[in-house]
């Protein structure tokens, strides 16, 4: 099989990084030339958040989404970088997926470049490509990704209550450090712009390679800046995402640590408070080895 890749997937230095990114994109190649695979949808500029992600391959029913991410590890060309596959509910691969993507590639025989196929990403709307006129032109679409993934939260949370919270007579300042990730557009979109949260409520929302040279880990050895910020008593919420937006840490006034576990039994305290739940209803909570029993109480 003849794979045709873009010459310039990432600027990872070595063969190590550089192989599990090879390896996944080499299977939706295959999957494209097949004709498997209809059209690729790409976030704007290449950015995406992982719950985007999700929610994006729930909403166009597509067959499953790649992320490229250093998740929350140092980033840039001397870093960290990875993998994730999602696939159609949304949701991580389960260890029978992956295995079959492994035992894909040790068939892989030779791969060829396409050189001058060229993405603009910036560009929203759909772009076509005809692959060497032997096949049906191929669809890339690039997508609004924030707003997409806004459309989904207005129909979880009541963002009018929200709105007052953060705009209102009694409202409450707030301080959300997006590490230099991914999610600085989405802080800006949601909290500032659709929410009211002043400007100045998001920091480090330029999204950068290297994350500015620390690493992307919401957690009180790094997000210092939020720390020190809400240990003056003047921000009421406080909160620090990781370089793809899984992962987050809470703080409350003087700088309060809330651990995860915590803030899952605050939302399973308080669901009337979310519309989602109240239509919907609850079937169950996810666990993971380090929640607590606050989520039993």
């Amino acid at each position: 099989s003849r794979i045709f890749l873009r010459r310039r997937v990432c600027s990872i230095p070595t063969v190590y990084h550089f192989y599990p990114v090879l390896i996944c994109l080499l299977c939706v190649y295959i999957l494209i030339f097949k004709n498997l695979i209809g059209r690729l949808v790409i976030g704007q500029n290449g950015i995406l958040s992982t719950p985007a992600v999700s929610c994006i391959i729930r909403k166009i029913k597509a067959a499953g989404g790649i992320i490229l991410t250093a998740s929350h590890s140092p980033g840039g060309p001397g870093g960290e970088f990875g993998v994730k596959f999602d696939v159609a509910n949304g949701g991580p691969a389960p260890d029978i997926v992956s295995e079959k993507i492994y035992q894909i590639s040790k068939t892989l025989e030779e791969y060829a470049i396409c050189p001058d196929l060229r993405v603009d990403l910036s560009r929203l709307g759909r772009q076509e490509f005809d692959l060497e006129n032997k096949f049906k032109p191929f669809r890339v679409e690039i997508v609004d990704s924030v707003e997409i993934y806004l459309n989904l939260l207005r129909t979880i949370f009541d963002f009018s209550a929200i709105r007052n919270l953060l705009t209102g007579p009694n409202q409450i300042k707030i301080r959300i450090d997006a590490m230099n990730g991914v999610m600085g557009p989405y802080v800006r979109r949601i909290l500032c712009e659709e929410l009211g949260a002043p400007a100045n409520s998001a920091i480090n929302c330029i999204p950068l390679e290297d994350f500015g040279g620390q690493p992307p880990d919401p957690n009180l050895t790094y997000a210092t800046a939020l720390l020190e910020a809400m240990k003056g008593g003047e921000y009421g919420f406080g909160a620090a995402l990781d370089a793809d937006g899984d992962r987050y840490m809470i703080l409350g006034q003087n700088g309060f640590f809330v651990n995860a576990s915590d803030s899952l039994a605050i939302i399973a305290a308080n669901l009337s408070c979310i519309p989602y739940f109240c239509q919907m209803g609850v079937r169950g909570f996810g666990r993971s080895m380090p929640t607590s029993t606050a989520l039993d109480k």
